[in-house]
């Protein structure tokens, strides 16, 4: 996730770039390997710093992507509070969640229940620089998935690749700019363009088809009311 961000689900909130999930359920007991300490506190603390981080609401561009796909098994990395999850799972989709944070899954899995779909949700903590889920996916979706931490998007990146199924989908959306009610000192900050992030995929051009490249606006509201124009980088690719 970014700290530049506006959020996790809905306009283009950022998630646990980290990811959360160890398998078993959201519930983390004791230390774990796998997962950087550091890194977890971080987004825990984030998390538990309001009641609520995020509207609730699915991610637009994963919308209005997904909302024609017939449903199928996907990969929600990052989950954040279960916003995008709940809208898969209403669709019909098995879903992967997950995410660094265990308070992070801990709100996704009552987002879940309280929707009637926990049936469908299968919440992993990982931290996404350490582990990776296994298995492959009809959809793969990384929302936001950017971080003011030390973390190996491209790696990540590629690890998505690898668990896409054949005839399935790798939806990237990241942010394109800061948002205009961001601090004076991110002004600076630098996003990836579709085209490079498309490139740091490194697909084989034989083995992939590219359905989006492209830098949709949106307009949102920022934490104090203020309405902006948020620049977001899309891409959309479909494996052979």
């Amino acid at each position: 996730m970014s700290d530049h961000g506006t959020g996790n689900e809905d306009g283009g909130q950022d998630r646990s770039a980290h990811g959360t999930g160890n398998e078993g359920g959201p519930h983390g007991t004791g230390v774990d390997a796998a997962v950087d300490e550091q890194t977890a506190r971080h987004w825990d603390e984030m998390y538990r710093a309001r009641e609520r981080q995020w509207s609730g609401r699915p991610n637009p561009h994963l919308v209005d992507v997904v909302g024609a796909l017939p449903p199928g098994s996907a990969l929600d990395l990052g989950c954040g509070e279960g916003g995008d999850a709940v809208w898969l799972a209403r669709q019909g989709w098995r879903v992967t969640a997950v995410d660094v944070s265990t308070t992070a899954l801990e709100r996704s899995a009552a987002a879940v229940t309280a929707a009637g779909v926990a049936s469908l949700v299968d919440f992993q903590r990982h931290d996404l620089a350490r582990t990776f889920p296994a298995g492959r996916f009809d959809l793969v979706s990384a929302q936001f998935l950017q971080s003011p931490l030390d973390f190996p998007r491209a790696q990540v990146l590629r690890a998505a690749v690898r668990a896409v199924a054949p005839g399935g989908r790798l939806l990237v959306v990241e942010h394109g700019a800061v948002p205009p009610w961001g601090a004076a000192e991110h002004r600076h900050v630098r996003f990836p363009t579709p085209q490079e992030t498309l490139a740091e995929l490194d697909l084989d051009p034989d083995g992939w088809h590219v359905e989006r490249l492209d830098a949709p606006q949106r307009q949102a509201t920022g934490p104090n009311g203020e309405a902006g124009t948020l620049i977001d980088h899309l891409v959309l690719v479909r494996r052979r």
